[in-house]
């Protein structure tokens, strides 16, 4: 940022020629490019705009039009300021003529009263432009390795916008051309507040540059997008108008995200990356108040406050994929889901959990039941997404900070009906048989005590012995007590399998030829996984 005309005047060598602001003192924002010394009249057609010029006056015309002239071509090409030492030429003061005109061109005009050296001036204000040009080219410097970094790394627009509001200590916002906000960064500010009215507030300031500020707004706004393809906008609110270190700042912040979607091919959208945001924080507990949460979602253009909501969970049948194949087929399933929602009218977040699962919140429309909204949304997925998946849903509840539990019975439901899927359009609690009801009872002590009961001295041993006993317990379990099956699915032989059953049985203390028995620590078993689950 260049030094104003205010700054100059302010420094030692200036002060100690008792400057007089004699006109133009509205105008002391200018900013001063460089400082140059001139005698001569005519030396307006050799200067470039910015200057400030310093003259004894000593060769200027006698005639006060030909000073007015002269003041008249000064103003004309732009300079910021002109300073007269009085003394060699003027006298006392300066001739009513320079300053009226100087006034008539809103030109800045400065007399000192004192001797001054000008070589003074001129090294003051040089050495202070050109340390606030080394500051700025350090500062591009590390803006372009910040950036750099994070378009190397593919970084989230999560975190190019963290990464801007750090930088700039503002609030940064990302936006798609539906004006719904894909990520934002509050900077320490109520994330409710700044979102409040996006869509309305975000019509209005419609700036025709490509990147410009908006004085009404605060927004500095400048296009998202590539190859003559913009697809969003990003947008920092300032309390003042940015300087030109802020307005680099905002476009190598949008350059690197246009930058991160031309190279996204098998990763899901940025819409999906941030409804999962979304998802991820309200499973996470990282937004501190459900307000945020609820304000983050509506400024996607999916209300929650006021709605019965339901969790849903879609997991891909097994297959035998590569992880990047299991990964484009999730994010095509969590494309084809947010379709559906839209073709059936159903407002969702929707987005990846993990490598495996695409969560969707559901808010449910007025007198719509949690049944005819799931259906609707099945026979849409399924006719749109041939590859089989399982849609599980958990329990309706009644505002978000109920949602991670109903997220955690949909999962729960999810892996249960993934292993043994019968084609229905989707599965809830009741669904599961013996997993709902454990799930249902699985803060009731007696239940935990039953399964510590049969379990305690196997999980002791695993624990002491760091060994697995408690899965070869469990695939023998889930292959129907065949004990061929179960050696293959453990990846053992039949003498390896047969004699970790036969520790096994000492461990308990039992006979696993029992049915009672094996049927009794079978029930453990899925206690235990949900009592597990529920603690993560």
């Amino acid at each position: 940022m260049l030094p104003t005309l205010a700054d100059v005047l302010a420094l030692d060598a200036v002060h100690r020629g008792s400057p007089r602001v004699v006109a133009g003192a509205d105008r002391l924002d200018t900013r001063v490019r460089w400082v140059h010394v001139g005698e001569v009249s005519d030396i307006a057609h050799l200067l470039r705009g910015g200057e400030l010029i310093l003259t004894t006056g000593i060769a200027l015309p006698e005639d006060p039009g030909k000073l007015a002239d002269y003041i008249a071509d000064l103003a004309g090409v732009g300079v910021s300021g002109l300073i007269v030492e009085l003394g060699r030429r003027f006298v006392g003061e300066l001739p009513r003529e320079v300053v009226e005109a100087a006034e008539t061109h809103g030109l800045p005009l400065v007399t000192l009263a004192r001797e001054t050296p000008f070589v003074q001036i001129t090294e003051s204000v040089h050495a202070r432009i050109i340390d606030i040009q080394l500051e700025e080219l350090r500062a591009s410097e590390h803006l372009h390795e910040v950036f750099t970094e994070l378009s190397v790394e593919g970084a989230s627009p999560a975190e190019v916008l963290r990464q801007v509001s750090r930088l700039s200590s503002r609030p940064v916002l990302l936006e798609n051309l539906a004006h719904q906000v894909l990520a934002c960064e509050s900077s320490g500010r109520d994330t409710g507040t700044l979102l409040a009215g996006w869509e309305a507030r975000s019509r209005a300031v419609a700036p025709r540059e490509r990147t410009a500020y908006d004085a009404s707004s605060g927004w500095l706004v400048t296009m998202v997008g590539a190859r003559g393809h913009d697809w969003g906008r990003l947008i920092v609110i300032y309390d003042m108008p940015p300087g030109p270190r802020d307005v680099v700042l905002a476009e190598r912040a949008a350059t690197t995200l246009a930058l991160g979607r031309l190279l996204e091919r098998h990763q899901e959208s940025l819409e999906r990356q941030a409804h999962g945001t979304i998802l991820t924080g309200i499973l996470t507990h990282a937004y501190a108040d459900p307000d945020e949460a609820a304000a983050r979602a509506r400024a996607v253009g999916v209300p929650l406050t006021g709605r019965k909501l339901i969790s849903v969970v879609l997991r891909l049948a097994e297959h035998d994929d590569t992880a990047l194949n299991l990964q484009a087929r999730l994010g095509e399933l969590a494309e084809a889901t947010a379709a559906a929602c839209r073709d059936a009218r159903l407002p969702a977040l929707v987005g990846a959990l993990d490598q495996n699962r695409v969560g969707v919140l559901l808010p449910l429309p007025p007198r719509m039941l949690a049944e005819g909204a799931l259906t609707a949304l099945a026979e849409r997925l399924r006719t749109a997404f041939t590859t089989p998946f399982v849609l599980a849903a958990g329990s309706v509840v009644e505002s978000v900070r109920d949602v991670r539990r109903s997220f955690l019975e949909a999962e729960q439901v999810a892996e249960a009906a993934a292993r043994q899927p019968d084609r229905r359009p989707f599965y809830r609690l009741p669904d599961l048989r013996l997993r709902g009801l454990l799930h249902l009872l699985r803060d009731d002590a007696r239940l935990q005590t039953f399964a510590e009961r049969e379990l305690g001295p196997l999980l002791a041993h695993d624990a002491h012995r760091g060994g697995d006993l408690t899965g070869i317990l469990k695939t023998y379990l889930e292959a129907g007590r065949n004990k061929a099956v179960a050696a293959q699915r453990a990846h053992l032989s039949r003498p390896a399998f047969y004699d970790r059953l036969r520790r096994l049985e000492r461990v308990l203390d039992t006979d696993l030829d029992d049915v009672e028995s094996c049927l009794s620590l079978h029930v453990a078993l899925l206690a235990l996984e949900s009592f597990r689950r529920e603690i993560r």
